[in-house]
């Protein structure tokens, strides 16, 4: 029988892989210039999602709880002209989650209550919430790839 801890670690770890695979084959059939289009005046590219999410894992949960020592520049996040190649977009992110893997599984019961803090997280108390918290931002993102998908011309979304 599992414990409370293994059990979250585990829940967590099986959400954060789905969303990862689910970002990954939604960007699939996209080329390189359909990545960066932005198809309405408001909102982001599926690009500019991708970037957002890794800057916001790595922030929250690496720099944070797993003292990576990543600095995130938030507003680049959204602004990034360079139209990096897709597929260096989608490593960066695969790393992203691959660390919140590991300091996922890597929490004790202790871990997962400790204090939290963090710009831009004023009110989250512990480790568990920001990193259900961070679960619930990329479900709510891979929502709107979804979208994206659709208004880029994808019948598959």
């Amino acid at each position: 029988m599992e414990n409370l801890q293994t059990t979250i670690a585990s829940g967590l770890a099986e959400r954060y892989g789905t969303l990862a695979s689910r970002v990954r084959e939604l960007a699939a059939p996209l080329a390189q210039e359909q990545f960066w289009i932005k198809p309405f005046p408001f909102g982001n590219s599926f690009g500019h999602l991708v970037l957002h999410l890794t800057g916001n894992l790595n922030y929250y949960i690496g720099a944070q709880i797993a003292g990576t020592g990543y600095v995130r520049d938030r507003d680049l996040e959204f602004t990034e002209t360079r139209h990096l190649p897709k597929e260096e977009v989608l490593q960066s992110f695969d790393e992203a989650i691959a660390m919140v893997l590991r300091t996922v599984r890597a929490q004790s019961a202790e871990d997962w209550i400790a204090a939290y803090n963090a710009v831009g997280a004023e009110n989250v108390a512990n480790r568990f919430q920001m990193v259900l918290r961070c679960a619930a931002h990329l479900d709510h993102h891979v929502g709107q790839m979804i979208y994206l998908g659709f208004a880029l011309g994808r019948a598959e979304a």
